[in-house]
């Protein structure tokens, strides 16, 4: 496994330093690595002046250990990562599998350190972000997005910007859009630089609408709220355990542990453990091997009645008539 360690950041000062860790050379805004390390494309953008589009679209042919480590501290990445195959992101204490829980988007403060593992074979097809916190504040006026506290979210002496999520249908979209476009020349990097604004916009629309947590987050904690979620995605099968019991194995207080585990994920630790239980569900209803009552019983629904409901309630649709769809 070859080991790289890099810093990324709100300019291309890292665009050269990076390529000759992979044995590659820049050239125009192109990163071209050598065809025995990998197939396919790297390229990067400067949208405007502190934000930076890194665009990835490769195939793996040796195993990587990415270490990131960030020289510059006054920035933010958005993570879109689309990964067929075998990578995680890890940290100190802790690891989880890229898709492993439907996170495709991560949102990472530059202050924070990162491991990505990435599997010979596999495909990546990403698109990172890089914005200047300072930005964020001037980005969400200009775009009439209301946020509680701006200035306290950029501000990294109280507040440390962390969030694992799920992209929206949207953003999706966008990411699909652009990945049929050839890659280069104005046409797009006009598209480029659209899709990076409409990304930042919608996720920002999206986090605006919930309590953002005022808090600074350490390695430590961030890996014990992420070895909490492995708990609970490897217990899914089970009924939810007590926050005191789920506090308790992270070291924390419960007041402490919930508000860290909605700032990471956005949700509560018991919505977290439902909208898992619910995705395997559909997961299980689309192999066709067992019935909804099954599913219902290895899961630890209540009874069939409560499963459908939840289910219904998530995805606007019931197990028995989304099984006829199938």
């Amino acid at each position: 496994m070859k080991i790289i360690e890099h810093s990324y950041s709100a300019d291309l000062a890292w665009v050269e330093p990076f390529a000759k860790q992979f044995e590659g050379r820049v050239e125009g805004n192109f990163i071209m690595v050598p065809e025995d390390s990998q197939s396919g494309t790297r390229y990067f953008l400067e949208c405007e002046e502190g934000i930076i589009a890194y665009y990835i679209n490769v195939t793996y042919k040796k195993n990587y250990h990415l270490i990131q480590k960030n020289i510059n501290k006054d920035f933010v990445g958005f993570y879109y990562n689309l990964t067929d195959g075998e990578a995680s992101v890890s940290g100190d204490h802790f690891r989880y599998d890229v898709g492993r829980w439907q996170y495709n988007l991560a949102l990472i403060d530059s202050t924070l350190e990162s491991t990505y593992v990435v599997k010979s074979g596999s495909k990546t097809f990403a698109l990172c972000i890089f914005i200047k916190k300072s930005l964020l504040e001037t980005y969400a006026k200009r775009n009439n997005i209301e946020f509680e506290n701006i200035e306290k979210i950029v501000d990294p002496k109280i507040n440390t910007m962390i969030r694992f999520d799920r992209m929206s249908n949207d953003s999706f979209h966008l990411l699909q859009d652009l990945r049929k476009l050839k890659v280069g020349g104005p046409v797009f990097d006009l598209n480029l630089v659209g899709t990076v604004h409409m990304l930042i916009s919608n996720f920002l629309k999206k986090i605006a609408r919930n309590r953002i947590i005022i808090q600074t987050v350490n390695k430590t904690d961030l890996a014990n709220i992420i070895n909490a979620q492995m708990f609970l995605v490897e217990n899914i099968n089970d009924h939810f355990p007590s926050i005191k019991v789920m506090a308790n194995k992270a070291n924390m207080s419960e007041s402490k542990f919930k508000n860290l585990f909605r700032k990471i994920t956005g949700e509560t630790p018991s919505i977290f453990f439902m909208n898992n239980k619910l995705l395997l569900a559909k997961e299980l209803l689309e192999k066709k091997q067992l019935t909804i009552t099954q599913i219902s019983d290895q899961l630890n629904f209540t009874n069939n009645s409560y499963f459908a409901s939840k289910f219904k309630a998530h995805f606007g649709i019931s197990p028995k008539t989304y099984i006829k769809q199938l």
